[in-house]
């Protein structure tokens, strides 16, 4: 357990370094939005670029992993969707944003840095892989569904139009065409251009971390136990847990990767969907799951490293 603790706990200080930060007023709201896009725009593509130019091309290309991931992603959002839209006759747009929060993990921002001190360098790969789930099927079904709830009398095509030239401008996004590009055709990055790629990437970890904390402050919790609580439980338990399933159902996929996979989708929400659950009335609700999954994943994220420690999937 102590070897758990030893993987879980640095990742966890770091995100209380940025939340101190923020408390103490050493760093302000402003300054913490500048430390992010330096790890959006800069920082997680230098880390996917870097991932997709150091490993072979058929390591790249997993098929069987995207196809696990994919489904077993899809399968929560499904899942979440019905139960907040059918059930619990929630609107549309809340029942999209729940589904999210359920569906799309924090993958750059905790994923990584988690999944990295457990896998290796994989990791970098996985990140890229779980991007292009999150990033062209995941987010852009929910943000659809969610338009097409808040502007009525919009048509389908302009709002699948509009949401995939939001994604398009996407710089994880960007990072990865570039380095599949790079991958496929073999072209040869600059030793100078690489070593400043290289830095960038080794910054994104630490980084995230930071400002994920930062972004916790602030974030409040009134009243909203029930729907906080669903969220919640659904990210950081069932999440993982269909995905486990999903690459037991799905053959030829290296068990290392399997981990991976579970510690990613373990994670907690995407760091936007405050943001995304505010454009679509969900802002208190987003807000305050976001603060209970990350306080709550440390828990979580131990108890699963331990359960696949103790079924032999792992090894300390």
């Amino acid at each position: 357990m102590l070897a758990i603790l030893a993987i879980t706990t640095p990742i966890f200080l770091l995100i209380s370094t940025g939340y101190i930060a923020r408390w103490s007023g050493l760093i302000q709201r402003e300054q913490m939005q500048g430390v992010s896009l330096f790890v959006l725009y800069f920082a997680l593509p230098a880390l996917v670029i870097r991932a997709l130019t150091q490993h072979p091309l058929e390591e790249i290309l997993q098929i069987n992993y995207l196809v696990a991931y994919g489904l077993g992603s899809l399968v929560v959002f499904g899942g979440g969707l019905l139960l907040t839209l059918k059930y619990q006759r929630q609107p549309l747009n809340a029942s999209a944003m729940q589904a999210l929060g359920m569906a799309a993990a924090n993958s750059g921002f905790v994923g990584y840095p988690v999944a990295v001190m457990v896998i290796g360098s994989p990791a970098a790969v996985l990140l890229a892989l779980n991007m292009v789930i999150e990033t062209l099927i995941i987010i852009p079904a929910a943000l659809i569904l969610a338009e097409m709830a808040s502007q009525q009398g919009v048509s389908v095509w302009k709002t699948v139009k509009q949401t995939a030239l939001s994604l398009a401008k996407n710089p994880v996004l960007v990072g990865l065409l570039i380095g599949i590009f790079l991958a496929v055709t073999g072209l040869q990055i600059p030793v100078p251009l690489f070593k400043a790629i290289d830095m960038l990437a080794n910054a994104a970890g630490p980084a995230a971390l930071f400002v994920i904390g930062g972004a916790l402050f602030g974030l409040q919790v009134k009243g909203m136990a029930k729907d906080v609580g669903q969220i919640v439980i659904g990210k950081l338990i069932i999440h993982p847990l269909v995905i486990l399933i999903a690459f037991f159902i799905i053959p030829g996929i290296d068990p290392l990767y399997m981990v991976g996979a579970v510690l990613f989708s373990a994670a907690p929400m995407i760091s936007i969907y405050p943001l995304l659950g505010q454009r679509y009335g969900l802002g208190g609700v987003s807000a305050a799951t976001m603060l209970v999954a990350t306080v709550a994943s440390f828990f979580t994220l131990s108890l699963i490293i331990w359960l696949m420690t103790l079924s032999g999937l792992m090894a300390f």
